[in-house]
């Protein structure tokens, strides 16, 4: 049978937004299922409890359970290639973070491509490190830092909790920009390397505010500034190291990623969610106890922004020479 022109249109234009309409039936539908959220550092750690504040309001708006996988090791690698080799239906998303970014150097032979392999799907915030030294440094600015650490080469020792972490990436590009001479000192993770500035035993250290700030109040640190382009809410009367260093910047952050070829009308669906979340003023409040700033913002914005820390800490890692431990 021959069906009339104006029909066959009708029946071929309607057949070919079934696969559109699908699509938006099923990210209507999404999640179904509980969400699998792999975080790459071990529990209790600054990502791990950001993960799991924003999963547990995730899980109340959405009516799905949001599981925090916590999987160490490798500077995040192990969890971010579970993550590229998951489906890429939205059922297993990344917590991204600075390691992400600065691995995309560090680890030039790892097996996938961090920007061709991991979607953008929300950033969540910015935290400030704080540069905090001992309080036997005779040093109360960055700029009687300075002056000291240049009247006395090679005797700055700077701790960190590893090659590539916040506050070694930190502390290089204050080398970089400032010209002085520091000898960074790894540790295996930021504790032991916050209980050696106590001690004394290293002179200064970029650490995350949340991990300073009760030693700094209680006059066991001495912090002479912040690393982000504003003061911190924690510490409202500390000032910026840009004060001193035009146009140092350096923070952690904590985003949301998925697999490569994740529906979009799914990614876009957990922005607004995520994004929704950071509205909340208990969430602000919550995280700003934390020392982090809420940065919402569409899947593209956050695309630029990883994009440019990529390039940005790639330039500090070249000129400091940095491994992979």
């Amino acid at each position: 049978m021959k069906l009339p022109r104006r029909t066959f249109l009708h029946l071929t234009a309607g057949a070919a937004t079934l696969p559109a309409v699908s699509r938006i039936a099923w990210a209507q539908a999404y999640p179904s299922r509980p969400v699998r959220w792999i975080v790459g550092f071990p529990p209790a750690g600054g990502a791990d409890i950001i993960a799991r504040l924003i999963g547990q309001s995730l899980s109340e708006r959405l009516g799905q359970q949001f599981i925090i996988e916590n999987r160490p090791g490798a500077a995040g690698n192990i969890a971010t290639e579970a993550v590229v080799r998951a489906p890429a239906d939205g059922y297993t998303l990344l917590m991204i973070t600075v390691p992400n970014v600065v691995n995309a150097t560090l680890y030039d032979k790892a097996s996938y491509n961090f920007i061709r392999d991991i979607v953008p799907v929300a950033n969540i915030d910015r935290v400030p490190n704080v540069m905090a030294i001992n309080p036997s440094v005779p040093a109360k600015t960055v700029a009687e830092f300075i002056a000291h650490a240049k009247a006395n080469p090679g005797k700055i020792n700077m701790a960190s909790g590893g090659n590539g972490t916040s506050q070694h990436i930190a502390g290089e590009l204050f080398k970089m920009m400032t010209g002085i001479s520091m000898q960074h000192v790894p540790y295996r993770g930021a504790g032991p390397a916050l209980t050696d500035l106590l001690a004394g035993q290293v002179q200064v250290m970029f650490d995350t505010v949340s991990g300073s700030v009760e030693h700094i109040k209680a006059g066991r640190l001495r912090a002479l500034a912040v690393t982000t382009a504003t003061r911190a809410q924690a510490l409202p009367d500390v000032p910026t190291v840009a004060d001193v260093v035009p146009g140092y910047e350096a923070s952690t952050f904590h985003g949301v990623g998925a697999p490569r070829n994740t529906p979009p009308d799914i990614v876009n669906k957990l922005n607004r969610e995520i994004n929704a979340v950071l509205a909340e003023p208990g969430m602000q409040a919550r995280l700003a106890e934390l020392g982090a700033a809420v940065l919402p913002g569409s899947p593209a914005d956050f695309g630029k922004f990883i994009a440019e820390e990529t390039e940005k800490w790639a330039k500090v890692i070249k000129f400091a020479g940095i491994k992979a431990d």
